[in-house]
């Protein structure tokens, strides 16, 4: 399966910047998301991938070929770029059968009928719907409708699959099962996939790479985990969650580690090798990285607070506070059991290796 490269792509509606200047590889086989807030720019990026929408400027390939460059007067239509599309709203034809829909790509690209029904029944197989294929599309479940989407797309083997928020219609329960599946078949076909989505939880399920856009940008590409715990800048991390961001000067540098101080506290954080002492930065704590304890830790290297709890939240697998540490208030994601309510005086402690300086 081909990859796909965009290199300074842009566009503009009525004068108006909706993607500007993005540059991104999509390796061979690989699955990225584009994630972001409504009006960000990546439901737009991916219909100039599709060719449903021609980039203003840049140039657009899949695998070597290139598919679009205003400034050579190169632009290949979406039938003839060899990629599957799902969408947001399934796009299931109602007076079709499960079968008819499946079989609609091949037929318009005039398959032989043997070749058409055997394409249509492993594709269905392959989507455990083999036995809906004589099912009126309106007579499925919501699910089941977004698999017949899928197996659409999928039937005449398209060199890239693209997805536009494929699951937002979906309850969350039955989301959190088609993710999985739909990881574990992408995994199984190896097919490159671009997928867009608002949802934190489900671009970092999916992908092998995340790409956070903001603004018509692109902020960072990087896998799940390092765009989470190694955000590039305060935008990524304020985008994932409620994350503790304090203000703090380095005191001096340790390889990868910085001693840091902030109003009324100082300590160790992860850092950047190349930071200076001087350098004013903003330490970024997830509050799962931070533990509630009765007394205050001895032998860590890391950040310690004292303070009270201000409030609690019992939120299943887990308890939310939030902590009043003198002139700061810090979100903390704790264990469910933990004994701590309002009122009461602990230590906080958040350790070097789960924190992170970000650069002002």
């Amino acid at each position: 399966m081909p990859g796909v490269r965009l290199e300074a792509v842009s566009k503009h509606f009525d004068g108006v910047g909706a993607v500007d200047a993005v540059s991104l590889d999509v390796a061979d086989g690989a699955f990225v998301t584009l994630l972001g807030r409504s009006g960000c720019g990546k439901t737009t990026t991916l219909r100039m991938i599709a060719g449903l929408e021609r980039n203003d400027a840049g140039r657009i390939y899949i695998g070597e070929k290139m598919v679009s460059c205003p400034e050579s007067g190169v632009f290949l239509p979406p039938e003839r770029r060899n990629i599957g599309m799902v969408f947001q709203s399934y796009a299931i034809w109602p007076h079709m059968t499960v079968f008819e829909n499946v079989a609609y790509p091949l037929q318009v690209r005039n398959r032989p009928r043997a070749e058409v029904a055997a394409h249509v029944t492993a594709t269905l197989r392959l989507l455990e719907m083999d036995s809906f294929e004589d099912r009126s599309a309106t007579a499925l479940s919501g699910g089941q409708q977004q698999r017949v989407a899928i197996a659409r797309a999928l039937v005449f083997e398209p060199a890239l699959l693209l997805m536009d928020e494929p699951l937002s219609n979906l309850d969350a329960k039955l989301r959190e099962q088609m993710r999985i599946e739909l990881r574990a078949l992408q995994r199984r076909l190896k097919i490159t996939t671009i997928y867009v989505t608002h949802d934190q939880d489900e671009a970092m399920a999916l992908a092998d790479q995340v790409a956070l856009m903001h603004n018509g940008r692109l902020l960072q590409v990087a896998p799940p985990e390092e765009i989470y715990a190694r955000p590039a800048n305060r935008t990524v991390a304020e985008f994932f969650g409620m994350p503790n961001l304090l203000a703090a000067k380095i005191l001096k540098m340790d390889g990868t580690q910085a001693q840091v101080e902030g109003e009324g506290w100082e300590g160790w954080c992860a850092a950047p090798a190349d930071l200076k002492p001087g350098a004013h930065i903003t330490v970024l704590i997830r509050p799962e990285a931070i533990e509630m304890l009765p007394a205050r830790p001895v032998d860590c290297r890391g950040i310690v607070w004292r303070g009270r709890v201000a409030q609690s939240f019992f939120r299943g697998s887990r308890r939310v506070a939030e902590v009043a540490a003198g002139s700061i208030e810090l979100n903390v994601d704790a264990p469910a059991d933990t004994p701590f309510i309002p009122g009461d005086e602990v230590f906080l402690h958040a350790a070097a290796s789960r924190t992170w300086a970000l650069r002002e």
